[in-house]
């Protein structure tokens, strides 16, 4: 459905621009953008490369295994039907380490050794809410 959108929007700005002249200014537009499209998937390219690098180093060294078993009571509570010892299981952990510092104490850290409250359990609230938000949006 949005990319008949897309073509839509597409098909009547070329026709826009063909009534009122604009045509050259839609060609030079449309290299320019794809010029830019192509310098930014070799950047991305590059920063990928490397995080990927980083995390399949991580793996084997045992770094994201040792995670998943640490945080495996908590995903075992969370998610119930993914059996033990499953690559959900790791996969899932590498998320929440990597999207909610709370959970590794990170955030600590950054509050300057102001500890964090969970005077009213909203503290666990939050965890929970953002581990299972992370975990189905990758």
């Amino acid at each position: 459905m949005l990319n008949y959108l897309w073509g839509f929007m597409i098909v009547i700005g070329i026709v826009y621009a063909a009534f009122t002249g604009n045509l050259p200014a839609v060609t030079n537009a449309a290299l320019d953008s794809s010029k830019e499209a192509v310098a930014l998937c070799i950047t991305m390219l590059g920063v990928m490369s490397l995080w990927v690098g980083l995390m399949r180093i991580a793996e084997n060294c045992g770094i994201i295994s040792g995670a998943a078993r640490t945080l495996n009571p908590f995903l075992r509570f969370m998610f119930p039907a993914i059996p033990k010892g499953h690559k959900a299981n790791e996969y899932i952990s590498t998320n929440i380490i990597a999207k909610d510092p709370v959970i590794i104490g990170l955030k600590n850290l950054s509050q300057k050794g102001k500890p964090v409250s969970d005077s009213d359990g909203l503290l666990w609230t939050n965890i929970w809410l953002k581990s299972v938000y992370f975990s189905y949006t990758g």
